[in-house]
């Protein structure tokens, strides 16, 4: 169990990809970029080593957890990396223009809008409840199929790898906040009146009342982070979730495929995206689900006999 799969080649590329990123465009807005491709480095190698020692001590579990899950433990510190990185090559934050276009789309603020027109305590717990799935989906799904079959959570793994790791990389070009850029604190960027909604858009007291939105905002009071908007990776990877529901786990697939219509609705109603942010992550997913299959079919999973791509798994 000592060789690469395409999860491994996809995570290592990003992190040697994010590493040229720095290097070219470090300029003088990232003082510290040679520690951020020293710890790039060090990653690309602690990953290689985690390979060789799981495959020398293939019958320990703990190790064999890890090697199998490291990806979803780096997300987050991806994740946050963006935020640190989004300012090298733009000074600021785009949103202005983005809620220019929400405004011209829709002739309102959906980000800033729907909660306010929607203010039920109920409506909040199922948006908020809906947002926070997006984990169960990941966990879920994958602890699923890596008990059920280690071949189809390698392609499972591998292909939600590689959309997380394209919108990242989106993100660091393309730094966007979201609606709650909007009187929130989360950065301070002048937003010009004439792109603001007339009404109050103060978070109302029933809202506040979730049991839901409390939990979120303890997630987010941890793991915020301003300019990883669009596209929507939330949107993008739910749907990618989905699409391994439908080829894998099926007899949950209509209920997943509900819980992730009803999370694109949950970004915009909680005021984490602007609504071109979801459209953009269901591109996103078109796209990119695909090409994934096609890369993992290429590289497939070197631990076990080649890739399983089984367009009608056991349901």
């Amino acid at each position: 169990m000592n060789r690469y799969r395409f999860v491994d080649y996809a995570t290592q590329g990003y992190i040697a990809w994010v590493a040229l990123i720095v290097l070219i465009f470090h300029g003088t807005r990232l003082p510290a970029w040679p520690w951020v491709v020293v710890a790039h480095v060090i990653g690309l190698g602690a990953i290689h080593l985690l390979i060789q020692i799981a495959g020398r001590y293939s019958r320990n579990l703990v190790l064999i957890f890890i090697r199998n899950f490291y990806p979803i433990l780096l997300y987050l510190a991806f994740y946050r990396e963006a935020e640190y990185l989004n300012q090298m090559c733009f000074k600021g934050y785009w949103d202005v223009h983005f809620l220019k276009l929400e405004s011209h789309i829709f002739g309102m603020q959906p980000g800033l809008e729907l909660m306010m027109q929607f203010p039920s305590r109920w409506v909040a717990e199922l948006m908020f409840a809906a947002y926070f799935s997006f984990y169960l989906m990941i966990g879920g799904v994958g602890l699923t199929l890596l008990w059920r079959d280690r071949r189809q959570f390698a392609h499972f793994i591998s292909v939600m790898s590689f959309v997380f790791y394209v919108c990242y990389t989106i993100y660091i070009f393309v730094p966007v906040v979201g609606p709650r850029i909007v009187g929130s604190g989360l950065v301070n960027a002048p937003i010009p009146q004439e792109v603001l909604p007339a009404i109050n858009t103060d978070v109302p007291a029933s809202v506040q009342d979730a049991l839901f939105f409390r939990l979120m905002g303890r997630i987010y009071g941890l793991t915020e982070t301003a300019g990883a908007a669009f596209p929507s990776s939330h949107v993008a990877v739910a749907f990618c979730t989905v699409y391994f529901s439908f080829l894998y786990l099926r007899p949950i697939r209509y209920a997943h495929l509900i819980a992730a219509v009803l999370l694109c609705i949950s970004t915009v109603y909680g005021r984490y995206h602007y609504a071109v942010d979801v459209l953009a992550g269901g591109v996103m997913a078109a796209l990119l689900v695909p090409l994934g299959n096609r890369l993992y079919s290429r590289f497939g999973n070197a631990d076990q006999d080649g890739p399983v791509i089984d367009q009608t798994a056991r349901s």
